[in-house]
């Protein structure tokens, strides 16, 4: 309890004096640069560090006169969740924030949590890039203090497991699973037949080392990068979500932008998507390649279909109590009309 209580004064402490110095970048000088800050909860090597440094030096090569912009990894600025408030409160100006958090001042983002919302990786980048869809969504929490200006893809989320493949539904029964701490998830798992065990993140390594848990759900990194591959032998491509990280600004920062700088910013924010999916790609082919080859991990590639039909129920539960959602909903089942999954391309769509 004192541990705890010491964490959230000495997190105070650290919001207080980006206040101040957050203040005195605006009532200083007008000659002298603001300055800019962003921060993320991945290390420099991450898709999102890189595609945020890209941001940097374009807005610092454009704007050099008025903005210098400095990006902030692995939660040197807090939390996720301490990173979202300060940049409410306008202490920092952008942060990248998980879905599962924005879900919380928005009931809007609660859509992309839904287990098999997107027939494939095609239909999910043509809904994310689509503004009519995300609009809505991204400008949600205006009255909140921030709103997205962008999405960044954390590829597909996918079961793998101690020593048994995963293939069906029916391959899940009796296994305790990983899965994050949210009810949208817990009741995935009780729809497919699996035992659903909310956990840390850091924690995760350990209990399936120590056999707590049968298995997880992620994407391929956590197999190399957090060392999960050298335990869990059978990565099961079901795609059960694909779910956004998304990038947020603070609302005051954002509408105090001249037309001038508002360009600019914008076209950041389109490299900053690019630069980042781009890097998803190769980074996700790094980190299959090392897991088979360094890691023995078996990839397996199951129908999809028995995982979808399992979890329909969840969808009508969620549209039932958001009704608001609908529309969404609907304009997503017309991309995933448009973008099918297929045996055949399942395992491409992985690989992407």
């Amino acid at each position: 309890m004192e541990n705890s209580i010491m964490k959230k004064r000495l997190w105070l402490c650290v919001l207080l004096i980006l206040l101040c110095f957050h203040l005195g970048g605006c009532m200083g000088n007008k000659s002298k640069k603001r300055i800019v800050r962003i921060g993320h909860n991945q290390s420099t090597s991450h898709p999102i560090h890189i595609a945020l440094t890209a941001f940097q030096e374009y807005v610092n090569e454009n704007l050099p006169d008025q903005y210098v912009v400095e990006v902030y990894p692995s939660e040197l600025l807090g939390s996720q969740t301490d990173m979202v408030q300060l940049t409410q409160t306008g202490a920092i100006d952008f942060c990248v924030a998980s879905n599962a958090i924005l879900e919380t001042f928005s009931k809007d983002y609660e859509i992309f949590n839904l287990p098999y919302l997107f027939a494939s990786t095609q239909a999910y980048h043509h809904v994310m890039d689509d503004p009519a869809v995300t609009g809505p969504i991204f400008y949600s929490t205006k009255k909140a203090g921030f709103l997205a200006v962008t999405w960044l893809d954390a590829g597909t989320r996918n079961f793998y497991t101690l020593n048994r493949p995963i293939e069906s539904p029916e391959d899940l029964k009796g296994l305790k699973i990983r899965v994050q701490q949210s009810p949208t998830n817990i009741e995935m798992m009780r729809l497919l037949g699996g035992s659903a065990t909310p956990m840390g993140f850091g924690e995760v390594y350990t209990a399936l080392q120590s056999g707590i848990i049968d298995g997880a759900e992620n994407n391929e990194m956590a197999l190399t990068d957090n060392g999960h591959g050298d335990v869990c032998k059978y990565y099961s491509y079901d795609m059960h979500q694909m779910v956004p990280d998304i990038l947020i600004g603070n609302w005051v920062f954002l509408e105090g932008l001249s037309e001038e700088e508002q360009a600019v910013f914008e076209e950041g924010f389109q490299i900053v998507n690019r630069v980042e999916r781009e890097e998803w790609v190769k980074a996700v082919e790094h980190a299959k390649e090392r897991a088979t080859q360094e890691q023995h991990v078996t990839f397996l590639y199951p129908d999809q279909k028995p995982f979808v039909e399992a979890c329909r129920p969840l969808h009508n539960k969620v549209l039932s109590r958001n009704p608001g959602l609908q529309t969404i909903y609907e304009a997503i089942q017309s991309y995933n009309q448009q973008y099918p999954s297929s045996a055949e391309t399942l395992s491409i769509q992985a690989r992407e």
